[in-house]
């Protein structure tokens, strides 16, 4: 049997629901990192002595630049899954774009976003 140059339908469908419930799983993490960021669930220092206070601020600044770097690696994340829909409806998902075969399901249903073989990834170094 000759190799396949893509994906069925049957298998992008598989495929397209894997990342949907993905991206449906990272947009309510990223809506809670956002949320933490306007401190709406807020349990500040507020009522705190003062010594207290100033080392809970410098912790929380800390915290919270964490916390948008989480929120920006999320979003692109999202984006990279969002792509990979963008592939699956060009018929495109799951081929590799340094060696133009397909890359291996167990591959795909780890990172499902993922553009190159692992072949490919690891002649990049």
């Amino acid at each position: 049997m000759p190799d396949k140059n893509r994906y069925s339908d049957e298998e992008l469908a598989e495929f397209k629901e894997l990342i949907e419930k993905k991206i449906s799983d990272a947009r309510l993490d990223l809506d809670g990192l956002k949320d933490s960021l306007s401190h709406k669930d807020d349990n500040g220092t507020d009522d705190t002595i003062h010594s207290f206070n100033m080392m809970e601020d410098g912790a929380g600044t800390l915290s919270r630049e964490e916390v948008a770097q989480l929120a920006q690696r999320q979003e692109k994340f999202i984006r990279n899954l969002e792509n990979a829909l963008n592939r699956i409806q060009n018929k495109t998902y799951g081929i590799c774009r340094e060696t133009g075969k397909l890359i291996k399901k167990e591959r795909l249903r780890a990172v499902p976003h993922a553009t190159l073989s692992i072949e490919a990834k690891q002649a990049q170094g």
